[in-house]
C-alpha cells in the first residue's frame, strides 16, 4: 500500500492538495478530536483543508457550508461532545442531481480528497459517491457545468472514512469513535441505579447492541438479552431460577441489560418491560425499568475518545496523501492499539453479512462475523454470569492478592479471578496487604458473593502493600505450605512484576515456590513491562483530563495565561503524554524524552508566539520524575520569567486524586478479562505441572506476567522481561507509546518531522477474521 519511500518530507506531502472533512449520522463524542486532528495535520503536510458543515447537505448545498479551516478554528474543540461543524441527515445527496451538484462544489473549489467521519450508512454513502465520480464528472462537463480542464483536474477522488458511532456496529474496527464515551454515561447511569437501590429490585435497561454486551461486562449485570444470541428455550424459568437463587444467596439487586432488537429463539422479541412482567408476576421482585435513549450521546468525549480520534485522524490525512487511483477507498481504525486501515468496501459487506447471519438464525456466525473483540466480550461474559459452580471441587486452592499503589480496576480483577476459579471447582484465598499478608497468614476463603458489587469499586478491597517480599521468604514458604496454596494470581504495578521475580528466584531455595504464578498489570503508571496497558490508567487518565479541561474553561474569561500540570507516573511518561494528548497540551516533559535548556526556550517561545494569535491559553503537562533540577516550581517560575507582559502562569500539582475515583468502562473490562484468563491460565498450567500427586512447577513460563500486546493478551516469562526491564527506574526499555509524542507536538503546531515510515499497510477485514480465529 505505501506508495512513497519513507524519505518523503511529511511536511511538503499536501502541497497542491486539498482535503475536506465531514461528520455525518449521529453525534458521537470524539468526533471533534478526529477533525481538529484531520485539519492540523492536513496543514503540517502543506495541503489546504476545508470543513463540510452540515454533512452531505453541506457538500449538496456549497457556497458558505464548505469554508477554509485554519489552525485557530478547531481550538477548544477537544472537549465538546458532539459535532462542531454540524451533521445532518441528507435527503438530497440521495439522488443523484444531488450528488452532481456535492461533485461540482467539489470540482470549483480543487477538492479531491474527502475524509468522512460517521456511521456505517455514511461511509457507505461516500464510496457511491467515489464509485461514480467519473460519470458525474462526464455529465457535468456535458451540461456545461465544468470545463474540461477542471473535470481533468480532478478526475479521481479520494475517500477515507474513520467510523464514528455509538452503535458500534461497523465491523472490521474494534472500538468506534464515540462508544468508550457512551459507556462511560451509561455506567453513570446504571450505577446511580444500582446505589440507590435499597430494597431487593431488578433493573432492566435497554440499549444499543454492542453497547449492551460491554455495559454488561461494567457493571457485572446477571443477564443479557443481545440479538446476535438469543436466549435457549425455556428461558424464563432459566431468568427466574437464576435470580431466585441469587437471592437466596444473599444479593439483594439484579440488572438486567436488554439490547434494542433482543429477540428469543423463535424471533420474537423481548423486550425490559416483558421482562419486568415477567419476574413481578414469578418472584413478586420489585423491579424497574430503564430506557438509556440520548443519554449515552452526550456529555464530554472520555480521554480514549479523544486519544483515538487525534490518531485516526492523523492516519486518515496519511492515508488519502498516499492512496492511488488503483487504491480502494479505505477506513482507518485501531485493533488493540495499532492503526490500521481497512478497505471500506469489505466492512460494508461484512457488516451486511452479520445482518444477513442473523435473519437466517445463524447466530454463531453473527457473532464470529461481528469480530474479535465482540466474541471475547459475549464469551467473557458467559462464563462469569451463567453458569453455575460444580459441586465437584478440584482440590486446588488458589490465592489472590495486590501489590503497589492501589488503582481503579483491581477490584474488577479480583471478582473475576475468584469467579472464574469458583466456576473450575477451586477453592479462592484472599490474601490481605500484599505481600505482608501472604508473608504473616492473612489469608482467608473468599467466595461468589464476597464479590458481588466489585467491578464498579475503585482503590483495592483486598488492600495493597508496596513491600518486596525478599526479606520475608522463608515466613512466605512456611504460609504457602501451611494454607496450602496451589498457585498465585498477583494484581498490582511494577512491585508486582518485581516480587513476582523474586519468588522465581527463591524457588531454587524454597520447594514452595515452586507453583504457578500469573502477574496481571496494574497501576495509574502503566509502566509493568510485558503489557502495553495496566489496570487503572485510563481512569487515571480521564480523571487528569478532565481536571485539565476544568483548568482550561477557568482561564476562558482572562486573557493569556498558561498552565503547568504535574501528573504521576514515577518516570513513565505515559499518563503525561496521553493526557497531554487528549487536552491538547502545548508541552508535555517526561524522563523518556530528554530535554534541555535549549528545548525550554523553544517551548517558551512557542508560547509568546501562540498569544499572538486568537488562542489565549497555554497548558504545559510535567511527569512527576522527568527531570531532578528542571522541576515544576522551576519550570513554573522559568515560564513565569520569560513570559513576563505576554502571558502569566498558574501551576497546578494533582496528587492522588489521579489513583481514586470510580473505575471507567475501559478499566472494568479490561479487569474484568484479565481476571478470567488468568485463572484459565492457571489451571491449564496446574494441570501440567501436577506430578505424583502433587504440584512442582519450576519452569520459567510457570511463571508469567498476562499483558495486552498490541492486539492480544498474551503470557510471557517474567524472567524473559528482565532483558526489556529499567529496574532502576522502574520501566520497561521499549514503550509503544513513545511513537504517538510526535502527533502530540504536531497538533501543537511545532513543525517537527512524523516518522512515517512505519506504514498501516491495507489489511483485510475477511483474511483478518480467520486469522485471528485463534
Amino acid at each position: 500500500m505505501s506508495m512513497h519511500a519513507p524519505t518523503m518530507d511529511p511536511t511538503k506531502m499536501g502541497i497542491g492538495r486539498s482535503i475536506a472533512v465531514l461528520t455525518s449520522g449521529g453525534d458521537a463524542q470524539g468526533m471533534n478530536a478526529a477533525v481538529r486532528a484531520t485539519v492540523r495535520v492536513g496543514l503540517y503536510t502543506g495541503a489546504k483543508v476545508f470543513f463540510v458543515h452540515e454533512g452531505y447537505q453541506g457538500l449538496v448545498d456549497g457556497g458558505d457550508h464548505i469554508r477554509p479551516a485554519t489552525w485557530e478554528s478547531v481550538s477548544m474543540m477537544l472537549q465538546l461532545g458532539g459535532t462542531v461543524i454540524g451533521s445532518a441527515r441528507s435527503k438530497d445527496f440521495r439522488t443523484r442531481e444531488g450528488r452532481m451538484m456535492a461533485a461540482r462544489n467539489l470540482v470549483k473549489l480543487g477538492i479531491t480528497n474527502l475524509c468522512v467521519i460517521g456511521g456505517d450508512g455514511s461511509l457507505t454513502g461516500a464510496n457511491e459517491f467515489r464509485t461514480e465520480w467519473s460519470g458525474l464528472l462526464a455529465d457535468l462537463v456535458k451540461g456545461g457545468k465544468i470545463t474540461e480542464e477542471e473535470a481533468k483536474k480532478s478526475s479521481h477522488l479520494n475517500i477515507v472514512g474513520m467510523v464514528g458511532s455509538i452503535d458500534n456496529d461497523f465491523c472490521g474496527t474494534d472500538m468506534t469513535i464515540g462508544t468508550d464515551s457512551a459507556l462511560h454515561r451509561i455506567i453513570e447511569v446504571v450505577d446511580a441505579i444500582t446505589t440507590t437501590a435499597q430494597r431487593s429490585e431488578v433493573t432492566a435497561a435497554a440499549l444499543p447492541q454492542y453497547l449492551a454486551l460491554v455495559t454488561a461486562l461494567a457493571c457485572g449485570a446477571d443477564w443479557v438479552f443481545i440479538p446476535e444470541m438469543p436466549p435457549d428455550e425455556g428461558w424464563e424459568n432459566h431468568l427466574c431460577r437464576r435470580l431466585a437463587d441469587q437471592r437466596a444467596r444473599g444479593s439483594r439487586l439484579n440488572v438486567i441489560i436488554v439490547a434494542e432488537g433482543a429477540i428469543s429463539k423463535d424471533g420474537k422479541p423481548i423486550t425490559s418491560e416483558q421482562i419486568k412482567k415477567l419476574v413481578t408476576d414469578r418472584l413478586g421482585f420489585d423491579t424497574r425499568t430503564t430506557v438509556l435513549g440520548h443519554v449515552q450521546r452526550g456529555g464530554t468525549p472520555s480521554a480514549f475518545d479523544r486519544i483515538l480520534g487525534s490518531r485516526m485522524g492523523v492516519e486518515a490525512v496519511m492515508a488519502l496523501l498516499e492512496a492511488t487511483p488503483e487504491t480502494p477507498a479505505c477506513v482507518v481504525s485501531l485493533s488493540g492499539n495499532q492503526a490500521i486501515r481497512l478497505p471500506l468496501m469489505e466492512c460494508v459487506q461484512v457488516t451486511k453479512d452479520v445482518t444477513a447471519a442473523m435473519a437466517e438464525g445463524r447466530f454463531d456466525d453473527a457473532i464470529k462475523l461481528r469480530g474479535k473483540s465482540f466474541e471475547n466480550n459475549w464469551n467473557t461474559y458467559k462464563l462469569l454470569a451463567h453458569i453455575n459452580p460444580p459441586d465437584v471441587k478440584s482440590n486446588i486452592n488458589v490465592a489472590i492478592m495486590n501489590i503497589g499503589a492501589p488503582c481503579a480496576g483491581m477490584n474488577a480483577a479480583v471478582r473475576s479471578a475468584v469467579r472464574m476459579g469458583i466456576i473450575q471447582g477451586h477453592t479462592m484465598l484472599a490474601v490481605h496487604d500484599g505481600f505482608d499478608g501472604l508473608a504473616h497468614g492473612q489469608i482467608e476463603p473468599i467466595n461468589w458473593n464476597s464479590v458481588s458489587g466489585w467491578t464498579g469499586k475503585g482503590g483495592s478491597n483486598l488492600g495493597t502493600k508496596r513491600t518486596l517480599p525478599s526479606k520475608m521468604l522463608e515466613q512466605i514458604s512456611l504460609n504457602i505450605a501451611k494454607f496450602n496454596i496451589h498457585a498465585l494470581v498477583i494484581i498490582g504495578g511494577f512491585e508486582a512484576y518485581v516480587g513476582g521475580l523474586e519468588l522465581v528466584q527463591a524457588r531454587e531455595k524454597y520447594e514452595e515456590m515452586c507453583i504457578p504464578m500469573v502477574v496481571i498489570p496494574a497501576t495509574v503508571s502503566n509502566n509493568v513491562p510485558g503489557s502495553d496497558f495496566s489496570i487503572g490508567a485510563d481512569t487515571a487518565l480521564n480523571t487528569i483530563t478532565s481536571t485539565c479541561d476544568r483548568i482550561k474553561q477557568s482561564a476562558a474569561g482572562t486573557k493569556r495565561r498558561v498552565f503547568i500540570v504535574e501528573t504521576m507516573g514515577g518516570y513513565c511518561g505515559y499518563l503525561a503524554t496521553m493526557a497531554g494528548l487528549a487536552a491538547g497540551a502545548d508541552a508535555a516533559y517526561i524522563f523518556e524524552d530528554k530535554f534541555n535548556i535549549k528545548d525550554l526556550e523553544v517551548n517558551v517561545e512557542h508560547l509568546i508566539e501562540k498569544m499572538k494569535t486568537t488562542v489565549k491559553r497555554g497548558l504545559i503537562l510535567r511527569n512527576e520524575n522527568c527531570n531532578a533540577n528542571y522541576t515544576t516550581d522551576f519550570i513554573f517560575n522559568l515560564y513565569s520569567e520569560e513570559g513576563k507582559g505576554v502571558f502569566d502562569c498558574r501551576k497546578n500539582v494533582l496528587g492522588h486524586m489521579q489513583q481514586g475515583g470510580t473505575p471507567t468502562p475501559f478499566d472494568r473490562n479490561f479487569g474484568t478479562k484479565m481476571g478470567a484468563k488468568s485463572v484459565l491460565w492457571l489451571t491449564d498450567k496446574l494441570k501440567e505441572c501436577y506430578r505424583h500427586g502433587r504440584i512442582f512447577a519450576n519452569t520459567p513460563d510457570s511463571a508469567c506476567v498476562l499483558g495486552m500486546r498490541k492486539r492480544a493478551l498474551t503470557f510471557q516469562a517474567l524472567t524473559e522481561l528482565k532483558s526489556d526491564t529499567d529496574f532502576e527506574h522502574r520501566i520497561p526499555h521499549t514503550q509503544w507509546w513513545l511513537k504517538i509524542r510526535p502527533i502530540m507536538k504536531i497538533l501543537a503546531k511545532y513543525n517537527i518531522k512524523l516518522d512515517t515510515s512505519e506504514h498501516a499497510d491495507m489489511e483485510h477485514v475477511i483474511k483478518k477474521r480467520s486469522a485471528l480465529g485463534k
